[in-house]
């Protein structure tokens, strides 16, 4: 029997060929028919579709349009057909006229008469290919979006309308450690923080019911970890024509890092509220010269009221005394340059007119417009401490001036008496006795120079003074109570200033006896003079204990003295370099120190020549 092409349509009574001739020139299928006898039939349809006349088509010459991929597939199928004469469905490429391949659905039926026997076979193909490409193109289409799905940085799910999952991406899973057949049904709801579920829960089930988008803030525990993050979980249904719900799609995204952020900020803000509402430190927001706002300590303070401020009648520069100009002006140059201002001590102009005296600080907030956030410590306490100290100071070395100044008189007096009277060994003894005077004489005079320092009443001479004739005079004279160190001077100066005398002779004293002091090991301490057209430049070199980086900056303060942790026996009240640099202040000139530790120090002086003292 000749071979016959296959044919998915069913006949469901047998017909005869000329009736399915006439059916097959009618229908739009590609169409074939085959009778017992082996007469095939191809309609116009089939032979347009090929190119292929019906002589080419005879003897399996329809073979050679199936692509070469799906011959052995159509073969079978064939086979199977002939064999059984049951009907079949396959899709196959079949070559158009133009050589174009394209995906055909091929059916075939056998047709048989009252005792079962095949008299005829009907095979139709039907171009299925634009169907195939669109449904490829859904199939990529949805293979990317399953793919974008899971690599985005959220969780993406689907639930059916009844709230039970039916779908997480990889990421979802791969957090929650949990595999789809887990998360589905009420799964997922294991993965959230406990004391979360029944707010979620109860915001999920109203939007079942309404119908509505929602979305909710919880933590879901990470199934590797065990530590549990914040996430933004949103939710949104989707609804055919008529309005039901046929699934719901949501994302959760991790805002762990933002909810810390946000806790850190209210606890911030927090203290900042507490740190506003102090009783204890002035705060206020400076817009340029202006204040902006104020807590009700500074107002307090400065006397000022929240109307004031509200009318913008601060103004924290005219509050500021005259004389604060400069130090303030520095401090503002520092906060231009650092954002930050160090503390610094100042005096306010109260809305009354009476000072306060305060210590400030302050930080930039932004730079256009200019914000400055000042923090005011009210410092009338400490001054009035400061200042009963130094009263006090001065009270008692005047009081104890003047006995001493008698009790070194009597003891000159009765020296010479016992020298008279050549009495040696109770002469030596009042000697010891009027040094020891003169130490405390000394001790109480820079307690006094303190003082007066403290209180603004230090006063220096103006005279003519030859610098060298004074340096001569102090050496020869320290050098006679020293037998360690000698003291030996370089250079000359040929130069005099004008000054006071005393004054400058206290500062050369003092440094040339701390170089002796601080140099135990050592036996020489030079003084070298220099000068120019402009200044003279005196410097004190010891070689001694040196001193650490970290003090030099605070050795010309009051009260502070060098401490070696080696020898820890120096003693003194850490007052005479404080008085120096004072009395080198008021004379227009400058004093500092370099040195390297343990290999000693140098003080530099050095004094105009024309500039008058200060007053």
């Amino acid at each position: 029997m000749t071979e016959t092409p296959f044919i998915p349509q069913v006949i469901s009574a047998p017909l005869d060929m000329h009736t399915l001739r006439v059916i097959a020139e009618a229908t739009p299928l590609n169409m074939w028919v085959a009778d017992a006898h082996g007469h095939i039939y191809y309609n116009t349809q089939w032979r347009d579709y090929t190119g292929l006349s019906f002589e080419d088509l005879q003897d399996n010459g329809w073979f050679g349009i199936i692509h070469p991929d799906d011959r052995e597939e159509f073969s079978c199928v064939r086979q199977s057909f002939l064999t059984t004469g049951e009907d079949f469905r396959v899709e196959t490429r079949l070559r158009r006229k133009d050589g174009i391949y394209r995906w055909h659905a091929c059916r075939g039926s056998a047709q048989r008469d009252s005792d079962d026997n095949i008299v005829l076979w009907v095979m139709t193909s039907s171009d299925v290919d634009d169907k195939r490409r669109a449904e490829q193109a859904v199939r990529e289409s949805e293979y990317r979006l399953r793919a974008l799905v899971d690599v985005i940085p959220q969780f993406v799910w689907v639930h059916h309308p009844d709230g039970s999952a039916e779908y997480s991406n990889q990421r979802c899973r791969d957090y929650t450690n949990m595999t789809s057949e887990q998360i589905r049904g009420d799964g997922w709801i294991q993965s959230m923080h406990p004391d979360d579920r029944p707010r979620v829960l109860n915001v999920w089930q109203t939007g079942v019911q309404t119908g509505m988008p929602y979305e909710v803030e919880h933590r879901i525990q990470n199934g590797r970890t065990g530590e549990y993050r914040w996430f933004l979980v949103r939710g949104m249904p989707y609804k055919d024509a008529q309005g039901t719900i046929l699934r719901w799609f949501g994302t959760g995204t991790d805002i762990d890092a933002q909810k810390r952020t946000e806790e850190a900020l209210r606890q911030s803000q927090q203290l900042a509220h507490t740190f506003m509402n102090s009783n204890i430190i002035g705060i206020f927001l400076a817009e340029e010269d202006e204040v902006v706002e104020a807590n009700d300590t500074f107002l307090r303070m400065t006397g000022y009221t929240q109307d004031d401020l509200y009318r913008r009648e601060i103004n924290w520069a005219r509050m500021t005394p005259p004389e604060y100009t400069t130090l303030t002006q520095q401090a503002h140059q520092e906060l231009t340059l650092r954002q930050y201002m160090t503390p610094y001590e100042k005096e306010y102009v109260c809305k009354d007119g009476s000072r306060l005296p305060v210590l400030v600080g302050a930080v930039t907030l932004q730079l256009n417009p200019l914000q400055v956030i000042n923090f005011v410590l009210d410092n009338s306490a400490r001054k009035e401490l400061e200042q009963r100290k130094d009263d006090f100071i001065s009270m008692a070395s005047h009081e104890l001036k003047t006995p001493l100044t008698s009790l070194k008189a009597l003891i000159q007096l009765q020296q010479r008496k016992l020298a008279r009277h050549n009495v040696q060994d109770a002469a030596t003894t009042l000697t010891k006795m009027d040094t020891q005077v003169d130490k405390l004489t000394r001790l109480i005079g820079e307690l006094l120079d303190v003082s007066k320092i403290n209180a603004g009443r230090m006063e220096c001479a103006q005279e003519p003074i030859e610098i060298d004739e004074l340096l001569g005079e102090i050496v020869e004279s320290l050098q006679q109570t020293t037998e360690t160190h000698r003291i030996v001077v370089h250079g000359t100066a040929r130069k005099s200033i004008v000054g006071d005398r005393d004054r400058l002779g206290q500062v050369f004293t003092n440094l040339i006896t701390n170089a002796i002091k601080y140099s135990p090991q050592a036996d020489t301490v030079e003084v070298d003079v220099t000068s120019s057209d402009e200044m003279v430049t005196i410097s004190v070199r010891d070689f001694g204990i040196g001193i650490p980086s970290e003090q030099r900056t605070k050795i010309f303060e009051r009260f502070y003295r060098v401490h070696d942790v080696h020898d820890p026996t120096f003693k003194g009240l850490g007052i005479g370099l404080y008085i120096s640099a004072d009395i080198v202040k008021r004379h227009g000139g400058n004093i500092s120190v370099e040195s390297v530790l343990g290999k000693g120090s140098t003080f530099q002086v050095t004094l105009p020549l024309t500039r008058q003292s200060e007053r």
